[in-house]
């Protein structure tokens, strides 16, 4: 009976954290960051907001975990990373066009992704520095165990081209999603429109790889 009160605990556990995750989703799609108030996450979820001290710590700990299941370079970790055996000959090629196209689709698809893109240029948070710093650490560890010994001396262009990259995929997903109009006379809120920019990826990437 004790084995079975214990489980029991942590399934329920497990069910009122996910409820404030998801409240914490729901009122940053809705509201925005400035809606995230302790009360209101509390209301939502529909759990006493105690539970945020316990189970999280206060509100930097949820917002922390929040934030580590919505971002997709937070979600590149070493371990992700070594599960998908990117070829280590090819100087990270075929991977970094992978995820870029991969990051491309995914914002898209996620509007809590990008209220969360969106909060982080909006106001300086302690998890939201968080965030940055761990997707600098999961960058820095993709960079060092495919690309650096391929670029070299170079690294720091190779660098300053994936910035422009990353940042402007995620610019051109939270504009399409906001206005819903044409970028440089490309329409990404159609099939058409974002094959045309994932070719346009594949393009850069390769170009990148032969001629940096």
């Amino acid at each position: 009976m004790e084995r079975k009160s214990a489980s029991g605990s942590i399934r329920n556990k497990e069910r009122s954290k996910k409820k404030f995750l998801d409240a914490v989703g729901k009122i940053l799609k809705t509201k925005g960051h400035a809606g995230l108030k302790i009360n209101d996450i509390a209301a939502t979820a529909g759990v006493d907001k105690k539970m945020i001290y316990t189970y999280f710590g206060g509100m930097d700990g949820l917002m922390d975990e929040y934030v580590r299941t919505q971002d997709f370079w937070v979600k590149a970790t070493s371990e992700e990373v070594e599960k998908m055996k990117p070829n280590l000959e090819d100087g990270g090629r075929d991977f970094i066009q992978h995820m870029l196209q991969s990051q491309f689709d995914y914002v898209y698809t996620n509007k809590e992704a990008q209220k969360l893109l969106l909060w982080t240029i909006s106001e300086p948070r302690k998890s939201l520095k968080k965030l940055i710093d761990t997707q600098e650490e999961n960058g820095e560890y993709i960079f060092k165990l495919l690309m650096e010994s391929r670029f070299k001396d170079k690294m720091d262009t190779y660098r300053s081209i994936m910035a422009i990259m990353v940042s402007g995929l995620y610019y051109l997903n939270m504009f399409a999603s906001l206005n819903g109009s044409l970028f440089c006379g490309i329409d990404t809120n159609t099939p058409e429109g974002r094959e045309k920019i994932k070719k346009a990826i594949s393009f850069m990437v390769d170009q990148t790889y032969e001629n940096l």
